[in-house]
C-alpha cells in the first residue's frame, strides 16, 4: 500500500522532472475544457470541475500505487451526479461523495484492490455503454442552442423534455457543436498524438466569439470562473440525508474503483508498469473526502489523461502533480479565457468522450460473445439508461457472477485494454 511517489523520487533526475513537467502541462490543456465539460453535464457549476482536478488530482498522484495515473472528474460519474444533485441538492452531492471517500479508503486498508477484478467484465462494458449513451443525450440541449427548463434526471422524460423544445434550436450553435465533434473525430485519426481536445474547442470558441454572438460561452450563462480555490468546508451531514444517500455513495466508490484500476492497467501496459491496487484505492478514498470539502465533485484516474500522460513522456506521479499544478495557476491567471468557451463546443467534446467510452470498434467482436454474456451486456447497458446506475450495476454484478460460477470459472479473467487512441486502432506504445 506503499504510494508510488515514494518509490519513484529515490532515483529521480532533473531529466526526468523536465519530462514528466512537459507532460503536466500536455495532461493540463487537456483537462481544462473537460473538467469543465464534465462538471456542467452532471449539473454542477463549472469551476467544480476544475476544482476537482486541481485537489484530486494532486492527491491521487500524490498517494496512489500508480505511477502516471492522472486523476480527476470523468465522464462516468455524469449520471450518477446529475441524478443526486437532482434529487438532494449540491450538498447531497458533497455528502455522497465524502462517505464514498470513506468507503474506498476502507477498501483499500481491507485490500480489496484485487477483489474489482471479480466484476464480471461484460457488466462492466454493459454499463459504460449505457453511460455512453445517457451522456450523448444529455448534451443535446447544449450541442443544439437549445433554451428551456433544465432536463428531468431519468432518460426518458429527458427524450420528451428535448422534443419538447425542438422548436428552440440555434442553428449557429448546431454548427459548431456538430463541427466540434467532426473535427475532433478526423482529426484525431490522422494525427493522434496531438491534442486535438483543447485545439478544436479553442478554436470553435474563437469562431463563435467572432462571428456567432448568438452561441452562449461559459461566463455568459455561469459568470465568471473563481480566480483559485475556495476555502475548505464540511457539507452539511444528517443521518437521515446519509442513509438516502448510501446507494449513491456505494455507486460512486464502486465507479471511482473501477475506472482507477482500469486507468492503471491501461498505463501498465502501454509502458510495462506495475500499479499497486490497494495503494491506488486508498488515494481515490483520500481523494473524494479532499474534493467535497472544497467544494469538487466525485474523483477517480481518467483512462483518456492518463493515457496522454504517458504519451508525453510521464513516467512519475510528479507528472500528475504538475498537471493539477498547471490547471491551478490556470485558474488563478487566466479564468476570463476558460469562461469564454463555447458550450456547444465543450457539449461536442463530451460527445465524443461518450462515443470513445463506447467503444464502437468492438461490437464485431462483442456480437460473436455466448447469447447469455451478450444478454447480460445488453441488459446492463439498458438498465443503466432506463433504470438507474446502482439498479444497473447490482443487478449485473449478481447476474454475472452466478453465470461464471455455473460455468466452473473461479479465476477472474483478465480485462481486455479498453479504448483505442491510435489511428491505427490500439493503444499506441511506441
Amino acid at each position: 500500500m506503499k504510494p508510488k511517489i515514494l518509490t519513484t523520487l529515490q532515483d529521480y533526475s532533473l531529466r526526468q522532472f523536465g519530462a514528466d513537467a512537459l507532460a503536466g502541462v500536455t495532461v493540463a490543456l487537456v483537462a481544462l475544457p473537460l473538467s469543465i465539460a464534465i462538471a456542467i453535464a452532471s449539473g454542477a457549476e463549472p469551476a467544480a470541475g476544475l476544482i476537482t482536478a486541481v485537489v484530486a488530482g494532486f492527491t491521487i498522484s500524490a498517494l496512489g500505487g500508480s505511477r502516471v495515473q492522472i486523476g480527476g472528474p470523468t465522464g462516468a460519474f455524469i449520471v450518477v451526479v446529475y441524478g443526486v444533485i437532482h434529487d438532494h441538492g449540491y450538498a447531497g452531492l458533497l455528502l455522497a461523495t465524502l462517505m464514498a471517500g470513506v468507503i474506498l479508503l476502507v477498501a483499500g486498508f481491507m485490500r480489496a484492490g484485487r477483489l474489482i477484478r471479480h466484476v464480471p467484465e461484460t457488466v462492466v462494458e454493459g454499463f459504460t455503454i449505457g453511460i455512453a449513451v445517457v451522456i450523448a443525450i444529455s448534451q443535446v440541449k447544449d450541442l443544439a442552442g437549445m433554451t428551456g427548463a433544465a432536463l428531468p434526471a431519468d432518460f426518458v422524460p429527458k427524450i420528451e423534455g428535448l422534443w419538447a423544445m425542438r422548436g428552440s434550436i440555434d442553428p449557429a450553435a448546431l454548427a459548431t457543436g456538430v463541427g466540434t465533434v467532426a473535427a475532433i473525430l478526423i482529426l484525431r485519426r490522422f494525427a493522434p498524438r496531438i491534442p486535438w481536445l483543447v485545439l478544436v474547442v479553442a478554436f470553435a470558441s474563437v469562431i463563435a466569439a467572432i462571428a456567432l454572438p448568438s452561441v452562449v460561452t461559459v461566463a455568459g450563462r455561469y459568470g465568471a470562473l473563481p480566480h483559485g480555490l475556495p476555502p475548505p468546508h464540511l457539507p452539511p451531514i444528517g443521518l437521515e440525508l446519509a442513509i438516502d444517500l448510501l446507494p449513491s455513495a456505494l455507486t460512486i466508490a464502486f465507479l471511482a474503483g473501477i475506472e482507477s484500476l482500469l486507468s492503471a492497467i491501461v498505463a501498465d501496459r502501454m509502458f510495462g508498469g506495475a500499479h499497486r491496487s490497494n495503494a491506488e484505492l486508498i488515494a481515490q478514498g483520500a481523494a473524494n473526502i479532499v474534493s467535497p470539502l472544497f467544494g469538487g465533485l466525485p474523483a477517480t484516474g481518467a483512462i483518456a489523461r492518463t493515457a496522454t500522460n504517458v504519451n508525453a513522456g510521464g513516467r512519475t506521479p510528479v507528472a500528475g502533480m504538475a498537471h493539477a499544478l498547471v490547471v491551478l495557476l490556470a485558474m488563478m491567471l487566466i479564468a476570463p479565457l476558460a469562461g469564454a468557451l463555447a458550450l456547444p463546443a465543450l457539449a461536442g467534446l463530451l460527445v465524443v468522450t461518450a462515443w470513445t467510452m463506447s467503444e464502437p470498434y468492438r461490437w464485431k467482436e462483442r456480437l460473436k460473445l455466448p447469447r447469455a454474456d451478450l444478454g447480460l451486456l445488453l441488459l446492463t447497458a439498458a438498465m443503466t439508461v432506463l433504470a438507474n446506475l446502482t439498479l444497473a450495476i447490482a443487478v449485473g454484478t449478481m447476474l454475472g457472477l452466478a453465470l461464471r460460477l455455473s460455468r466452473g470459472e473461479i479465476e477472474a479473467p483478465r480485462w481486455h485494454t479498453p479504448f483505442r487512441w491510435g489511428g491505427r486502432g490500439k493503444l499506441d506504445k511506441e
